[in-house]
């Protein structure tokens, strides 16, 4: 049912000239994608301010304009402006008002942090299942509604078209629903307006610091999560000392807190962990009982990863044994520490991870070497018009493998060489433990050709990505296919003949 602008602008503070009274047909914040009868949203970006497309979105038939500071146009007299103080945080509560608060309608699950975010939001979607939950996702990798995949342009999407999608979820009747929730996506408001039954923190390391500069303010953005615009149930990882923070915060404002992390003061922490190439067996105490079960997923972080989905299980309320069961059958995250199978290998492992973050990066090589009998060898770049300060701090991490090839990843608008020269200022110490091969597939055959069996590669920081950003043009390159094709060009039957 249509809504009038008055009606999608109450508990807003603001002003409506014109006719408050006329329906809006739909919401907009992009002017070319504006239809007839729709409401605009002046947005004071980061590079462009909003306000000066307002005029192309009257043109494009725009009937409503949500705008910070009162405008002056030629061909707005039929046109209703609302001036809000925020044009941010009004286009996200007015797109949950248009939708119908959608968020209402099931337990949404929001899951933030550096790392984890996306294997942890499978997990939880996992554990729905399990328990008979009709379920959707919301990431990284892309949106799932009721086992119906749709791709996303953001880990979090913009507020419209985050309510449109759970408002989609809500008519596919979804019980449960995980979300990761970036920092940029709190800074920028997307999620105000929405309701969570639970919200999840993993951790937090270095990146983004391009964007929040420092990392006060990025754990400040994280942490809006948890204060009382966003109240839920937490589960927070208590291993850094952000976690610690935010647990302070949430036990001072007595809210309801499952605690995990290897620190063994948390409420769900491992007595055990045996890693094998194919499979994790871990005994966890879970509020003082201990509880033991194998799950399909590889490396120390996944027991992490594990023990979060497994608070927000306990905080949806789902029975502890049917949690063990889900993740005794826990999925294989696209992209996240994803073994590579071909028909021929050669005897080498190759796994491909999403690891793009100095601490992400240090943990994947870490995982791999605990699972190799042979060498480790790491595949790596660094994305361009991101955060420099990491590069050189992931090239010296790069050399707690045996060898490590430097490469190209998403270098957008930046010089591909010079974005290595800034990862390899930090490789002094590595000798001749390196080598730089700028063509990405000719990086990963370089490290095949590297391998002996026995030898496990990491081709880190595209994960389940199948393109690489050069300048304007997106081209199609994925590590997993890539790595398979490599693998088989090196090991396959008629390799002899190459």
């Amino acid at each position: 049912m249509e809504k009038t602008c008055s009606e999608l602008c109450e508990g807003l503070d603001c002003t409506i000239i014109g006719d408050g009274g006329e329906p809006v047909r739909g919401l907009a914040y992009r002017s070319d994608a504006v239809k007839p009868g729709d409401m605009f949203f002046c947005i004071v970006g980061l590079k462009v301010d909003g306000h000066s497309f307002a005029q192309d979105a009257i043109d494009h038939g725009a009937k409503f304009i949500v705008v910070e500071r009162k405008l002056y146009l030629a061909d707005a007299t039929d046109v209703t402006e609302v001036v809000v103080k925020d044009s941010r945080k009004a286009m996200a509560q007015v797109a949950a008002n248009f939708y119908g608060d959608p968020s209402k309608a099931f337990s949404l699950v929001g899951v933030t942090g550096t790392n984890g975010k996306t294997t942890t939001t499978y997990l939880v979607e996992q554990i729905a299942r399990a328990a008979g939950k009709r379920t959707g996702v919301i990431g990284t990798v892309g949106i799932e509604i009721a086992g119906e995949r749709q791709h996303a342009e953001h880990t979090t999407p913009e507020s419209p078209d985050l309510q449109k999608t759970l408002a989609s979820m809500r008519e596919a009747g979804c019980d449960v629903v995980a979300m990761e929730v970036s920092s940029h996506a709190l800074d920028l408001k997307r999620t105000w307006g929405t309701r969570f039954a639970v919200t999840a923190f993993t951790n937090l390391t270095q990146d983004h610091l391009d964007y929040h500069h420092t990392f006060e303010a990025y754990f400040e953005a994280k942490a809006r999560l948890f204060s009382k615009d966003y109240p839920a149930k937490r589960v927070i990882c208590i291993d850094d000392k952000w976690g610690r923070e935010l647990l302070r915060r949430c036990t001072a404002a007595d809210d309801d807190v499952i605690t995990t992390g290897f620190d063994p003061t948390a409420q769900i922490h491992p007595v055990d962990v045996e890693l094998e190439p194919t499979h994790t067996t871990v005994t966890l105490s879970v509020r003082g009982h201990e509880v033991a079960f194998d799950y399909p997923l590889v490396g120390r972080f996944n027991v992490s990863n594990i023990m979060t989905a497994f608070g927000c299980g306990m905080s949806l309320g789902i029975p502890e044994g049917t949690i063990v069961d889900a993740l005794r059958q826990a999925p294989q995250v696209p992209g996240r520490l994803e073994r590579i199978h071909t028909p021929h290998d050669g005897g080498v492992a190759v796994f491909v991870d999403y690891a793009h973050t100095p601490d992400a990066l240090k943990k994947a090589i870490a995982s791999i070497k605990a699972l190799s009998k042979g060498r480790t060898i790491v595949v790596f770049g660094c994305g361009g018009n991101r955060d420099k300060t990491k590069r050189s701090i992931m090239g010296g991490i790069s050399l707690d493998a045996d060898f490590a090839v430097v490469t190209s990843d998403n270098p957008r608008h930046e010089d591909p060489l010079a974005i290595i020269d800034d990862i390899v200022s930090g490789m002094a110490d590595g000798k001749d433990r390196y080598v730089v091969e700028p063509d990405r597939r000719r990086a990963i055959a370089c490290a095949i050709a590297h391998a002996n069996p026995g030898d496990c590669i990491l081709v880190a920081g595209k994960g389940h990505e199948d393109y690489q950003l050069v300048g304007d043009e997106v081209r199609s390159f994925d590590d997993r296919k890539v790595s398979a094709e490599e693998l088989e060009r090196a090991f396959g039957q008629d390799a002899s003949d190459n």
